[in-house]
Formats: C-alpha cells, sequence, structure tokens
C-alpha cells in the first residue's frame, strides 16, 4: 500500500448546483487528505493542456464539447493524498456514465443523466467531476495544475492513530 497523490476537478454543474461541501466530504470521509485547493476558470490553452489527448482518444467533437463545458464556469481542482488515492478516488467517483453508476457513489447519487454523453450524438459528460485516470495522469495533473508550493503537508488526527 502506497500514499500517494491524485487530481480532482468539480466541473462547472457540481459547482453551480452548490454540491462542494457534499461532494468534499465523501473523500475526507474515506480517510483522504485535501492536500492542495483552488478555484479557476479554464481558458482555451488551459483546457488543450489539460485534455491534450481527449481528441486523439475519442474525437474531435468530443473534444470540443467537453472543452465548452469545461469553459462554461468556474472549476474547484483539489488534490487528494491519501494509500492508494488514485482507486480510490476512482471508486467514490463512480463510472464516467452517471446512468451506470452505482448508488452510493457522487455521480451515482448526485449526477444528471440528461446531458450524458452519447456516442451518437457526440455530447459532453456532464458528470460533476473529473479524477485521474491512473498514477502517471495523476502526477501529470497535478503538476499542471499546482506548484510545489501550493501543496501542503500535515499529519492528520486520524493518520496519528491510524499510521
Amino acid at each position: 500500500m502506497s500514499v500517494e497523490r491524485t487530481l480532482v476537478l468539480l466541473k462547472p454543474d457540481a459547482v453551480a448546483r452548490g454540491l462542494v461541501g457534499r461532494i468534499l466530504q465523501r473523500f475526507e470521509d474515506a480517510g483522504l487528505k485535501i492536500v492542495g485547493f483552488k478555484m479557476k476558470q479554464m481558458d482555451a490553452d488551459f483546457t488543450r493542456k489539460h485534455y491534450f489527448d481527449l481528441e486523439e482518444r475519442f474525437g474531435k467533437d468530443v473534444y470540443d464539447a467537453t472543452a465548452d463545458f469545461m469553459q462554461r464556469g468556474p472549476v474547484l481542482a483539489f488534490v487528494l493524498e491519501g494509500v492508494e488515492a488514485v482507486p480510490n478516488v476512482r471508486r467514490i467517483v463512480g463510472t464516467t456514465f452517471p446512468n451506470a453508476a452505482p448508488v452510493g457513489t457522487i455521480r451515482g447519487d448526485f449526477a444528471h443523466t440528461s446531458k450524458a454523453y452519447s456516442e451518437s450524438q457526440g455530447k459532453v459528460v456532464a458528470n460533476l467531476v473529473h479524477a485521474s485516470g491512473n498514477s502517471d495522469e495523476a502526477k501529470y495533473e497535478v503538476d499542471l495544475w499546482f506548484s510545489a508550493d501550493e501543496i501542503f503537508s500535515y499529519e492528520t488526527v486520524a493518520e496519528r492513530f491510524t499510521f
């Protein structure tokens, strides 16, 4: 078991719907520690850096819809730290498509399916949260969003008693 860091974005739909506190609590309740936090309005250049491979993987229509969606309003970016943080965050978030996300996950409990991506329609996934997909992606994304002086180290009460 290794302690690692991962990036989570609360997308414009999560911010606009006032779900920030409820979503953050899910991660803290799971023993993950917030070590970096900021609000940002993504512009076209930054969106391209964050989603650099999306167009290649899923096509121009998906990239364009995602970029437009992510630039509609501010996002909250935060770095979570914990044991096996990447897979644990992915489990808490739930599957990409809200209608397939299990009850008890963030997407399963809060995401609306009316704007969910459809391959035939080329729409964006309005699924509240972005979470790094693997450890390499997490490192890239954390470094993109946060400088070293924006990441903090501290011991939580839980860590003191667990480790």
